[in-house]
């Protein structure tokens, strides 16, 4: 029976990806949605673009863009006039610079293509949204004034989580936002800020960001049946790297 499989943030880890895939025992009849931020953190960056490309020649890929994989693609692109490289670097983009330094040119750019073909979101035909980060306008995606936003905010999560629950979905005072779509799924804002390691429910959202990048462990969740399977905290999986720690 094929499943639709949604995965957080990945961030350079293909150990952890690698260990995802085969603890949820995905197979070529499963559809996969990846949430973005792909690169940045640990040391494998390229190596996840590569497998993601392979991937996508053997089954259906949903590939969403993360801001990180934005950033990656406007460096090697040379896109760098409003670039501060310094603070990239902090947030997880040295190690990808340097993963990049052994590769030629060609395979550099077969990656910016990549980058370039993905989705600034998905709203799949039960709808159910899949996005890195969020959206602002009252109206949803459609709607958006500035779509950076999609890989960009945080605000939609925040609401999220800062809502009263007692407040009913028909009152008045609901955030309008958090009624337009019967599930949103996200990545971005770590589950960690909020001291979980597992995909957090909130209104309608689901946060499939556990904290990969940093001390978390990567999740792959099972859209329909929310049976989830999760990697080694990747600090574990990378035990001489820092990530973005």
């Amino acid at each position: 029976m094929s499943r639709t499989l949604v995965i957080g943030d990945i961030h350079g880890g293909l150990r952890a990806l690698h260990q995802v895939m085969e603890r949820a025992q995905v197979n070529t009849s499963d559809t996969l949605i990846f949430l973005g931020d792909y690169v940045d953190g640990w040391s494998q960056s390229p190596q996840v673009l590569d497998y993601l490309m392979e991937l996508a020649t053997k089954q259906n890929c949903v590939f969403i863009r993360g801001n990180h994989d934005d950033l990656l693609k406007d460096w090697l692109s040379g896109n760098t006039a409003n670039f501060d490289e310094s603070i990239w670097f902090k947030h997880g983009g040295e190690a990808t610079a340097l993963a990049y330094e052994p590769l030629n040119d060609a395979h550099k750019q077969r990656h910016v293509d990549f980058l370039n073909s993905l989705d600034n979101y998905y709203l799949d035909h039960q709808n159910r949204l899949f996005i890195h980060a969020g959206f602002t306008n009252m109206n949803g995606i459609a709607y958006e004034y500035f779509p950076k936003l999609f890989y960009w905010d945080r605000s939609l999560w925040e609401t999220a989580v800062a809502l009263d629950e007692r407040i009913s979905k028909d009152s008045p005072y609901y955030p309008k936002r958090l009624n337009l779509y019967n599930e949103i799924y996200i990545g971005h804002t770590p589950t960690t800020k909020i001291n979980q390691t597992i995909p957090v429910n909130k209104a309608c959202i689901w946060n499939v960001d556990t904290g990969a990048a940093f001390k978390g462990p990567l999740t792959l969740l099972d859209v329909d049946t929310k049976e989830y399977w999760q990697s080694e905290p990747l600090p574990h999986l990378y035990p001489n790297e820092k990530g973005r720690n």
